[in-house]
Formats: C-alpha cells, sequence, structure tokens
C-alpha cells in the first residue's frame, strides 16, 4: 500500500470504530517505514477530529465518540514504541509541562499523544488525564511549578473552561512565571489569542516545535 493509503486507512478505521483495521494500518506504518507522527496526525487525529464533529453536530452520541477512541487508542499504540525510538530518551528535563483535558471533557486520546511528544522531546510531563476541573489544574500548578500548563479541549461547550483557567492563573499569580497552551479540534490561534494563552497549537508535533521556539517565564 502506499504512504496515502495506509494514512486513510487509519483514518476509515476511526470513522468506522475498526479496532482491527486501526492496528492493521498502524503495523503497515512501521511496515514501510512511514513516520508515525504524519500517520498519527493525518490519519489517526483527523479521524478523530472529524468525529468530535459529527458529535457536536448531534449527528454522533457518546458512544460512537468512545468507540472511535478505542480504535485510535489501539492504533497509536502500536505506534508509541516507533515514537519513543525517534526521540533520545523520554523526560530529559526540558521543563515540566502539565497537561490535561478540560473540565467537562471526556476526551483525552489526543491530549495523551501531545503528552507522549513532550515526552520524547525532553520535558517532565505531568499527565492529570481528563475532565479535571479547573480549579484543580491551578493547583496542580501551584504543586509542581511547571514552565507550562497545557488544556485540551475537544468540544465548543468545554473550550470556555479555557477562559476560567487563565483568570485563575492569574488570580493565582502563576501568569508571569508559567506558559499557558491550548489545543483541541475547536480551539484556534484567535481563540488563544482572545483568552490570552501563551500558545495554541494544531496537532502534537506543532505543540513541541512552538514550545521548544519560546523563552520560559522567568
Amino acid at each position: 500500500m502506499s504512504e496515502n493509503e495506509i494514512i486513510e486507512k487509519a483514518r476509515q478505521a476511526v470513522l468506522e470504530y475498526d479496532i482491527e483495521m486501526a492496528e492493521e494500518a498502524a503495523e503497515e506504518a512501521i511496515e514501510e517505514g512511514l513516520d508515525p507522527v504524519e500517520v498519527i496526525n493525518e490519519g489517526f487525529t483527523k479521524g478523530m477530529t472529524e468525529v468530535g464533529d459529527l458529535f457536536e453536530s448531534k449527528k454522533l452520541f457518546l458512544p460512537h465518540v468512545v468507540a472511535a477512541a478505542n480504535a485510535m487508542t489501539a492504533g497509536v499504540d502500536i505506534l508509541t514504541p516507533e515514537l519513543e525510538k525517534s526521540g533520545a530518551s523520554l523526560g530529559e528535563g526540558k521543563g515540566k509541562v502539565v497537561i490535561c483535558s478540560i473540565e467537562g471533557d471526556i476526551h483525552s486520546i489526543g491530549k495523551d499523544i501531545v503528552a507522549l511528544m513532550l515526552k520524547i522531546a525532553g520535558y517532565d510531563v505531568i499527565n492529570l488525564g481528563r475532565d479535571i476541573p479547573c480549579v484543580d489544574i491551578v493547583g496542580e500548578a501551584k504543586n509542581h511549578k511547571p514552565m507550562g500548563v497545557a488544556t485540551s479541549a475537544l468540544m465548543t461547550s468545554t473550550m470556555v473552561n479555557q477562559i476560567t483557567v487563565e483568570e485563575l492563573m492569574k488570580e493565582a499569580g502563576l501568569k508571569d512565571s508559567t506558559i499557558t497552551m491550548v489545543g483541541g479540534a475547536p480551539v484556534t490561534q484567535k481563540w488563544a489569542d482572545q483568552i490570552g494563552a501563551d500558545l495554541y497549537s494544531e496537532n502534537a508535533s506543532e505543540c513541541v516545535e512552538r514550545l521548544n521556539a519560546m523563552e520560559p517565564k522567568s
């Protein structure tokens, strides 16, 4: 199969909730020596984004989202060792990053991919999980004193909670020392600018690139 065919197979596997197909696509990607990041971003993640859009428009329901996420996870699990091989090691001390899915959002696969890519890039990642209350996110930022706090939102109904995180970070006096990062399917650079977030990224590899290019806050 060609690269485009394998990537399309990964996307379709998510849209069809087909775990076996997702695993096959991942295995074929490895056999063909494809870039696992591209397969994840252009295949699995793109499919998951489409599922999220359908869920938002009420054309799909929560069980569909869960089934799609399970298919994506199956494929990503196979590609994860290849991702780790591409990095010298995990957590090399570039700084701590707290990451989670925002309050009200149960989706985690995209956030988990970002967390993995940050680890490969040498960051010490504290992955809080999904549906984390805004006050708890800020509480963890106080405890860990990270260089960055990243929140992911897959739905427009939950992305508004990223505003709350920004406000609570300011109230806690953490904005001067911590980079706030936002992402997720409905999130845009315009939204990040509007709420005062320091960094927006469309996908995992872009998040690493942009964070690497930023000077840590004092």
